[in-house]
Formats: C-alpha cells, sequence, structure tokens
C-alpha cells in the first residue's frame, strides 16, 4: 500500500526523535517572513510575517523585531487584526506600519501606538520623507472624491445597498487578475504630518499609481532632500494594450504652496520603466526599464537618469541579466540589484562610473535587498526548497553570510527533506536546457519510484530552489514521486533570448525540451518507473499539460490548473490583451493562423490520457471557460476525467482548506493511476 494519504498518517507515527515526511499542515504551520525592514546601524531587524490557521481557514499577519546577532526576537504587533508593512523611520526613531490599512507609528519596542491617518478609502502603500515630516502614499478613491471621507462612504454605502447590482462598462480593463475595478482608482497622496494637511498628487481619473499592472510599491519615492518625488504611471487610454508604464517626477515647491501638481515625464521609452529610486547624492535617479512595448518579460534593464542635464544611460548592457529590487550604495557610487540565475536568484553590483558589473552573492535564492547607513552590509530574506524565507545579512562583497532567525527551524528539524539537484539536456536545436530533480526522503537508487514532471506558468517564469507554498516540491516529493521540474524555453534566469524563444512558439522548441528531458530521465535515471510518470502544470503549465494530451500518451495521468486551452475565446475573455498579442504575433483575426495553430482545443481528440482538470471562478487571468471547455471534451470524447472546482479561488488556491483539498485531489489522482511494478 502507498496511497498518499497512508503516507501522511504514517509519517505522523513516527518517534519523535525520527525525521518524518512533510506533510499538508506542516506546510501550512510555517510562519511565513514577507518583508523586512532595518534600522541604519543594522543592530535590528523588523519584519512582517502571515500565520495561517487550517481551523479558521485564514491567515493573520504580524511584526516582529530581532537584533541583528540573531538574538531577543520578540513579536511587537501579533493581535487578531491584520498588521503589516513594517518600516523603521530614523528621523523619527518610530516603527511605522498599517493596521485596518491605515497608517500608525510606534516604539521600537512596539509601544506608545499613534494614529496618522484616518481615511475611509485606507492607505494601500507608504513612504515617509527624509526627515519624516511629510507621508508619500496611495489610497484607492473615487477620483472625483479624492480622499474626501465622506464622499467616498457616501458612494460605498449607495453601491453597496442598491438594489441593482449591475455594471457597464465604455472601456477595455474593467478587470484585473482576481478583481472588478470599479469606479476607484489608486491616485498617489502627500500628506503633512504635522498640520494634518494632504495633498493629491495625480488628480486624472484614468490611471493609477502604482499601474495596474506590472506595478508595486516599489513605484513611488522622495528624493534625499524631500523637494521632489517620483512616480510611475501608465496614462495610456487602453491599458488592456499597454505595458507603457513611465516615470514621472513632481516639484513639491508650487504643490505645498497651493498649486497644481505638474508630472514631468522622464522614461523615455515605450515599454515598462518603473520602480524608480534616487541616489543617495541626490545626483541621479535610477529605475528598470523594458525596452520592447508589448511585452511584460522583457530585459529589465537599469537605466541611469541625470537630473541635472536628462542624460539617461542603460548600466545593464554589458550583461544578459533582469534586475529588480535597485538600491543604492550610500555613497552613490554602486547600484545593488538581484537577478535571476538559473535556479538562484543572486545579488549583483554595478558601478555607476565605469558600468561594471559584479556577481556578489551566489548560488542563493534572495529577495528583499537592504543595506545599513555605513554601506557594509546587507540584509535580505532567502530560502531554499528546504526552508522558507528566513532573515540573513551579508557583507556587501558577499562575504560572512549569515543566519539571523529561524523562525521555522523547530518543525524543520522534524521533517525528512534532500536538497535539490540539477541536470542538463539537449533540447530543441541542441540548446542546454536544465532541470531540477529532487528525490523522495529515505531515497534507496535500487528502488523503482514514480515520477512527478511538473511545468511551470508564465510562460516566462522558472522552477528554482524556493519553498513554495502552492507548488511545493517537497510536497510533491512526500508521497514518494521522484520529482522532476524543468526549465524549457521561456523560463527565465538563462538569457533574454533564451527566454523570448518560446514566444509564437508556445508548442514548438518548448514542447520538445519538455519531451527530450522525459527522454533522457527514463533513459538515464535507472529508480525512474518509466511505467508511472505523471505531469502537472497551472496557467502556461496547465497549457502544455493541454497540448500534451494531444501530442503524445507519454504520461501516466495528467493534471491542468488553470490552463489556456482554446486561445481565440481565451483572447476574448481575458484582462491583458498585450500578453496574447505579443505571444501570437497580434489579435486572432490577424493572426488567426497562429492561434489555430498553437491552440490545445484543436487537438483534444486525439487524447487518450486521464485529466485532472483544476480552475477557480475568480480566475480573470484564465477565466474559467477555459476549463469548462476542457473538461466538456473530455468528457465528450470519454476520456476518464475529474473537475475540481473552487467558486471562490483565483488564478491560485489560497485558502488552507481549499489547499488541503487541491493536495489530497491531486494526490489521488496520481495514486489512482498508479500501477505496481509486476514481478
Amino acid at each position: 500500500m502507498r496511497t498518499f494519504l497512508f503516507i501522511l498518517f504514517m509519517s505522523t507515527m513516527l518517534m519523535p526523535q525520527q525525521k518524518r515526511l512533510m506533510t499538508i499542515d506542516d506546510l501550512w504551520a510555517m510562519e511565513r517572513i514577507n518583508k523586512i525592514s532595518i534600522t541604519p546601524e543594522g543592530n535590528k531587524v523588523f519584519f512582517t510575517s502571515s500565520v495561517y490557521s487550517m481551523e479558521l481557514n485564514k491567515g493573520n499577519g504580524n511584526i516582529s523585531v530581532i537584533n541583528s546577532d540573531g538574538s531577543s526576537l520578540k513579536g511587537i504587533k501579533t493581535s487578531e487584526k491584520e498588521e503589516g508593512s513594517p518600516v523603521y523611520v530614523p528621523a523619527l526613531n518610530k516603527l511605522a506600519y498599517l493596521l485596518n490599512d491605515q497608517i500608525w507609528i510606534c516604539n521600537p519596542d512596539g509601544t506608545g501606538d499613534e494614529k496618522l491617518t484616518d481615511y475611509v478609502s485606507g492607505v494601500n502603500s507608504f513612504k515617509f520623507s527624509p526627515d519624516g515630516k511629510y507621508i508619500l502614499f496611495t489610497s484607492s478613491v473615487y477620483p472625483q472624491c479624492g480622499l474626501g471621507n465622506e464622499c467616498n462612504e457616501t458612494k460605498d454605502k449607495k453601491l453597496d445597498e442598491s438594489k441593482v447590482k449591475a455594471s457597464i462598462f465604455t472601456e477595455l480593463y474593467y478587470r484585473d487578475f482576481n478583481r472588478w475595478r470599479g469606479e476607484k482608482r489608486s491616485l498617489l497622496f502627500l500628506l503633512d504630518i504635522a498640520a494634518k494637511k494632504d495633498y493629491e498628487l495625480t488628480p486624472v481619473a484614468y490611471y493609477d499609481v502604482p499601474p495596474v499592472a506590472l506595478g508595486s510599491e516599489n513605484d513611488f519615492g522622495f528624493s534625499p532632500d524631500g523637494k521632489e518625488v517620483v512616480f510611475t504611471a501608465n496614462k495610456d487610454k487602453m491599458l488592456a494594450i499597454s505595458t507603457n508604464n513611465d516615470v514621472w517626477t513632481i516639484d513639491l515647491g508650487p504643490v505645498l504652496k497651493g498649486g497644481s501638481p505638474t508630472h514631468v515625464k522622464i522614461s523615455k521609452g515605450e515599454g515598462n520603466d518603473c520602480e524608480p529610486v534616487y541616489s543617495p547624492d541626490g545626483k541621479y535617479i535610477a529605475f528598470s526599464s523594458m525596452e520592447r512595448k508589448g511585452f511584460e518579460a522583457d530585459k529589465k534593464r537599469i537605466i541611469l537618469h541625470n537630473r541635472q542635464t536628462g542624460a539617461q544611460s542603460d548600466l545593464s548592457k554589458s550583461v544578459d541579466l533582469s534586475a529588480d529590487n535597485l538600491l543604492w550604495s550610500p555613497d552613490s557610487k554602486f547600484i545593488y540589484f538581484i537577478a535571476s540565475h538559473e535556479v538562484h536568484n543572486q545579488v549583483y553590483a554595478v558601478d555607476v562610473a565605469s558600468a561594471k558589473v559584479t556577481t556578489l552573492i551566489k548560488g542563493h535564492n534572495i529577495a528583499d535587498l537592504n543595506i545599513t547607513a555605513d554601506g557594509k552590509k546587507f540584509f535580505f530574506r532567502k530560502q531554499a526548497s528546504t526552508m522558507p524565507y528566513e532573515i540573513y545579512s551579508a557583507n556587501v562583497d558577499g562575504s560572512d553570510l549569515t543566519r539571523i532567525s529561524y523562525v521555522n527551524q523547530q518543525r524543520l528539524n522534524q521533517l525528512a527533506m534532500n536538497d535539490i539537484e540539477t541536470f542538463t539536456t539537449k533540447g530543441a536545436g541542441g540548446t542546454q536546457v536544465q532541470s531540477i530533480l529532487l528525490k523522495p526522503a529515505n531515497f534507496d537508487p535500487k528502488i523503482k519510484y514514480p515520477v512527478i514532471f511538473l511545468i511551470h506558468g508564465g510562460p516566462q517564469g522558472n522552477w528554482n530552489d524556493d519553498f513554495h507554498y502552492r507548488w511545493n516540491l517537497q510536497m510533491f516529493a512526500a508521497g514518494g514521486y521522484v520529482v522532476i521540474a524543468p526549465n524549457p524555453r521561456g523560463s527565465t534566469g538563462y538569457g533574454q533570448k533564451f527566454t523570448d524563444e518560446i514566444s509564437k512558439d508556445w508548442g514548438g522548441k518548448v514542447y520538445t525540451d519538455l519531451m527530450n528531458v522525459y527522454d533522457y530521465a527514463v533513459k538515464s535515471f535507472k529508480y525512474v518507473d518509466k511505467n508511472n510518470i505523471f505531469a502537472a502544470g497551472a496557467s502556461y503549465g496547465g497549457y502544455m499539460i493541454n497540448w500534451i494530451a494531444g501530442h503524445t500518451n507519454r504520461f501516466k495521468a495528467l493534471v491542468s490548473h488553470a490552463g489556456v486551452f482554446n486561445l481565440e475565446s481565451m483572447f476574448g475573455t481575458t484582462e491583458q490583451l498585450w500578453f496574447p498579442e505579443w505571444e501570437f504575433g497580434g489579435t486572432p483575426w490577424d493572426k488567426r493562423k497562429e492561434y489555430e495553430k498553437w491552440s490545445p482545443h484543436r487537438f483534444i481528440h486525439n487524447c487518450k490520457t486521464p485529466m485532472l482538470v483544476v480552475h477557480g471562478a475568480k480566475d480573470f487571468r484564465v477565466p474559467e471557460e477555459q476549463a469548462f471547455q476542457l473538461f466538456t471534451s473530455l468528457q465528450r470524447l470519454g476520456i476518464e476525467s475529474k473537475f475540481l472546482y473552487y467558486p471562490d479561488e483565483t488564478h491560485f488556491v489560497a485558502k488552507p482548506q481549499n489547499s488541503r483539498l487541491w493536495w489530497l485531489t491531486v494526490y489521488d489522482w496520481f495514486e489512482k493511476h498508479y500501477t505496481p511494478e509486476t514481478k
């Protein structure tokens, strides 16, 4: 007997001193460190984390502080209310945070709470000025109301109490990912804390700060002298076909004197320009920039803008890396950044004067880079497939990598897990393709193991050395499976050309890459049970599962989660139209042959493989009708199939009990189609 449920049960029956297999409850019991903020000296690290309750079926945000040597871990905001976004404000020696969508400050030890905002519309994200006197923040308001409490409250109440729930649309982008946009827009505001006076900095109804798509809380900030602000916004009229986010500045002098804000555009490209940061000496603004319009996965270049001359240069021209998390050195001589390289997210530095790029921390999966005021030390979050995010530090040259937090270590010490391995195969045209290999705990090379073959989404994404809370590699391996997770064409971290080579070729080279990985594994790994290989994927990964269903019988059973099935109807129901228009070269009426060529629904009649279909009703990226069409086709063809449908989930399964059902259903599907080896 080797069912997943039996394995989970037996793993809890082992003696305390023995390591056991990871369970669904273990996965959801992990404390998830989400964001860090440090004091200038780097002696204290504040962080927000999420803790989930399977029983209550929800999570809660807490704020904690820990000394940089790992001592004196203390929860300072741990109520049942959602507390998050901690930011240490040096000028005030206070910790700012969000509670009930309002900005609060307190002492570094959590005492002395003071509420700074009380807007009906709430606060989405915020930044303090260097002198601590002003706050730059975003809030989702009715444009005609601004921050007016009475106006926003009246409109909210009228909408809530109306017996008519219909909407009338006059333009595209009426919904995004998992939400209906409605009439509200996320606008940028300035608050004078002492005077309790606020100023609207983006009084235009049709664009948002940060942008609706491809934006983040890093899309606005103050200049070092506090006299200017920078922000990112997309002012194109038809947002559904535009990735043209631009970087703008506002001189605060006239605004504070009662004048209207003047927006000055400094970015020059038609692609996605975002996440601007001022140099500490005030001479420059650096921002990330995608060169090609309409493409959301282009190389993120580091553009240096000279504030005095307006001259701009590409500091990352010499390297094939896509830069995130731009961070200036305190002396303004270097810009540090994080970029994907194969299965890791590494730390790099670019010399502003010479544009020379140096690798500082390699072979690790790093996020949320911070630097001390003296420029000597980094603080960041680091994860691996065997460890959720924990807090680390390192010298700026990459030396002395030191772990600070151990919030999940007690539970991790109980679990039997292997580190990932990688192997390389030849893909289409002989191009090298790297894959992750994860062996189950207590692996015995003499035993034949069933395999789970995972296909990532994006398609411009990758599998890396991370602790994923939905598609967790260790959870798959815990069922007694060998896990193979390839990074074929379209994957990030292998150069922009490799990423580009999936566009307009969704079932072409990438399919060959994947099947070559499959064939190599069957031939080369003697412990692989070739009669029990299963495949699963979500989003684009779900697309490829649907494509596989019509093109090969290699797999024993398939799982398609939120998968694209009919490219033409997908175009008519998804929200970000620039995506299919880039990926297939235009609209279905302009490029009908391309849409037909790569659409899985045109080949589903060839399917012989049992398939589990999973979808959420609130998925607006890959709308539910894709799953309806797929399941209908499978049933009509007489293919063994099952449909797991979530009326309360989006593109992801995010609720604890829904996740439990997901894992149990997926594993039950694999186990149902597992055929024991006969002697």
